[in-house]
This record gives C-alpha cells, structure tokens and sequence, in this order.
C-alpha cells in the first residue's frame, strides 16, 4: 500500500522502508537506524505512516487511566547517575511511608475515582520480600477493586537478594497477595554498556529479561519502557526496541511501551558533568521520530504506544497522538521522580484536561483499566461527559500533597530498621 504524495521528495531507499512496514513488513534494526537521521520531508512522511498504521492497528479512541503513584520512600541502596529521587539512609530528606499510610493513600485515591495504584520506589535497607508481600495484600484487603500495579524489574531483584528468594518465588508471592501487573521500569535502554555508564550496578539487561519474561510465565503482564536521551547511541535504541519485539512475539506479555525522555535538569550526572557526551535529553524532533518508529516497529505487536506528559509536557504529547501514539498514560495524582528531575509539567492532569487534549486531537476518549479494557467511552461532546471527581481539583499540592512536603515530614522519616513498620 502506497500513501502516495507522502513520499515526494523522500530518498527512494526510505519510500522502500516505509512502503515495507505499511505492507506488513518487519522493520529491520538497520532500516529503523536509518530512519532515526529522517528530516523534512522523510520525518514527515515516517510520522503519516506510523499514524497510518496506528489508524489500522488499534483505531480512533485514546485511552487514559485514572490512577495514583505512590514512591513510598526515596531512600536507595543505589546511586544512579541519572536519578534525581533518591536519597541515602542518612540523609535529612530520606523518607518511609508505613503500609497503613499507603492503604490510606490507596483509599484516598479509590475515593476520587481511581481503578490503580501503583506502587514504585527506592530499594531501602531493612525491607525484603515478605514487606513487599504484605504491602500488597494489606492494599487489597483495604480496597479489593483496586488494580495493584507495583515492582519494577529492579524491585524484584532487591525482594529476592533481601530474602534469598529466586525470580519466580517473589512474583507468584506478589501474585497471591493481589499484583496485578508490573511497571516495566528500570529498563532504560537494555544494553549493558549504557547501563555500565549510566546507572553502574543497576540490573542487567539479562536480568530484566529474566524478571520480566517470568513475571509473563506466571500471569502477570508488565509494561515495557525506554528512557532515552541521554548517552545511547541510536543503535543501541533499536536494539531496544527489537528485544522489546521479540519478547512480545515469545510471551504475549506486555500491555504497552512507553517511550521516556531523559530529563536532565536536576539529574547528579548532569550537575557533577560525570559524562562528557552526555545530552540534556531528547530534542522535540527526536521524540517524534522514536514514537513514529516504535509504531512501525512494535505496532503489530505491542499494539498501545504511550505518551508522557509528565516527561514531554501536555502540547507535546497531544501531538504524538499523531505520530503513532495512542495512549495518554494515567492521572498520575502524585508525580514524584520525574518532578525531582526537573520536569515542570506537574504531578497531575485530570481526566476533563485529557479528555480536552485527546478530542482537540480529533480522536475519542476513552477511560480503560491497567489491562486496556475500556471502562467509559466519550464518543459526544465535553458538555455530555460524566464529571468525574478529580475534575474538580483545583490543586494537587494542598489536595494529595508533594514530594516536597513529603521529604521534610517528620512523620514519615526514615529510620532503620524499617522491616517493622
């Protein structure tokens, strides 16, 4: 199939790679290289058939879910290059929350509409996988409805070090406690040389495979990310994406892929200048370009592409619904790790300003759960819409609190052993 004026004034050897991925073909690592140098007109004509191809492969409605993030402490063994969030065991601004606290922050956000919490946060000394364990059931025991998303790859490996426990114990443990599904985090971009330079001692890109593909062996589905921008090479991105492809066609299990800008400002490898080829995260084109992409790559696959406006700021991602994408990610109420980076997009949107956004963009809104089944559709105009009760939060500081406020209350300082609490 041919989108024909498209493709005038493209270089005949991108036509050839585009005219492939509309007839189904498979994008190989080198042509998607290639297309990652698409300026003018070539990078206009990838973004109309990756919104070509997202039309065909999952149609007009954008979904977005209605969601809390709770970090229930920033304190990390680890010390990653690009992390804003965490602080040491010391510090003055390291904080715990106890599980009663994040059951209530589970029951506030149930109250305001929310059908997930999703639980990540620093690998803090004194916990293992029994904490994580009775986390989640004393989450479900408060708030069965409630969709548990919770664990990245990372936590995962902590829980089982901590407690001498292999992969695949620590997921069926979460699963019976109530999980229902994983954050694919911690990947950044799974090449062992970038994750040497940017986050050294973090887990391997063998290791969250291994954590990823059992949590798919045990019935738990995981999203799957990229966060890019940084060091990586545009090479080591499609790898990426061709791992993520080939996962998805031996397990089935990912729900959607998440393309995350490298947000510099207040990132220590940015202010200790620990990296000379370091770049100040993606530009504007460059984001477009990896979402047009990832669609031809992963489309027929990993069918939902997600925006971050939390990362890319709400303009920005309103305009990725036309270049692939076809999510608009969560509410969020309590954006942390990113704010602590610098990113000035705020810690929360509510579902009338996605809704706003998404119909601006000539599609349908569309409320899903964790695992894309739709819950309300709004097909007719903003004045039919049901009000939902976040939309009237006027401010998400003073309602739901900040990771600011959080780090200075005395209440939820972090002191060793934590195991207890």
């Amino acid at each position: 199939m041919s989108l024909g004026a498209v493709f005038v004034g493209v270089p005949a050897e991108t036509t050839r790679m585009l005219e492939g991925a509309l007839e189904g073909h498979d994008l190989r690592v080198d042509d998607a290289v290639t297309l990652c140098g698409a300026r003018g007109a070539s990078l206009h004509a990838l973004v109309a058939v990756a919104d070509h191809l997202r039309r065909e492969q999952v149609g007009d409605q954008v979904a977005y879910v209605v969601n809390r993030n709770v970090n229930f402490t920033n304190v990390c063994a680890k010390a990653c290059r690009f992390c804003a969030f965490s602080r040491t065991k010391r510090s003055e601004e390291g904080y715990f929350l106890p599980i009663e606290e994040i059951v209530r922050r589970a029951l506030e956000a149930q109250a305001f509409g929310a059908t997930e919490i999703c639980v990540q946060a620093g690998l803090a000394p004194g916990i293992d996988a029994r904490f994580y364990v009775e986390m989640v059931r004393a989450i479900k025991a408060a708030a069965p409805a409630m969709h548990v998303h919770a664990l990245s790859p990372e936590e995962v490996k902590f829980a089982a070090q901590a407690s001498g426990w292999s992969f695949r114990r620590v997921l069926e443990a979460m699963k019976d406690a109530g999980l229902g599904s994983l954050p694919g985090t911690s990947a950044e971009v799974l090449d062992d040389r970038v994750r040497a330079r940017i986050a050294p001692g973090r887990i391997t890109t063998a290791e969250w495979i291994d954590v990823v593909t059992t949590a798919h062996a045990v019935g738990l589905r995981t999203t799957s990310t990229i966060m890019y921008g940084h060091v990586e090479t545009d090479v080591e991105r499609m790898r990426h994406l061709e791992l993520l492809r080939s996962i998805q066609r031996a397990t089935g299990g990912f729900t959607e892929f998440v393309p995350l800008s490298f947000v510099h400002e207040e990132a220590p490898m940015t202010l200790r200048q620990q990296l000379p080829e370091l770049r100040p995260g993606p530009t504007g084109d460059d984001v477009i370009r990896l979402y047009a992409i990832a669609r031809l790559m992963l489309g027929s696959t990993i069918r939902n592409l997600q925006v971050s406006w939390v990362k890319d700021g709400m303009r920005q991602a309103q305009w990725l619904l036309s270049c692939g994408a076809n999510d608009f990610g969560g509410t969020l109420i309590n954006e942390s790790i990113s704010t602590a980076a610098g990113a000035a997009h705020g810690q929360l949107q509510t579902p009338v300003a996605l809704r706003r956004a998404i119909r601006d963009a000539g599609r349908v809104p569309v409320e899903r759960s964790t695992r894309y089944d739709v819950l309300r559709a709004f097909p007719g105009e903003p004045e039919a819409d049901e009000v939902h009760p976040l939309d009237g939060v006027e401010d998400p500081d003073k309602t739901f609190g900040s990771y600011e406020r959080l780090t200075r209350d005395e209440r939820f300082r972090f002191r060793l052993p934590v195991a207890a609490t």
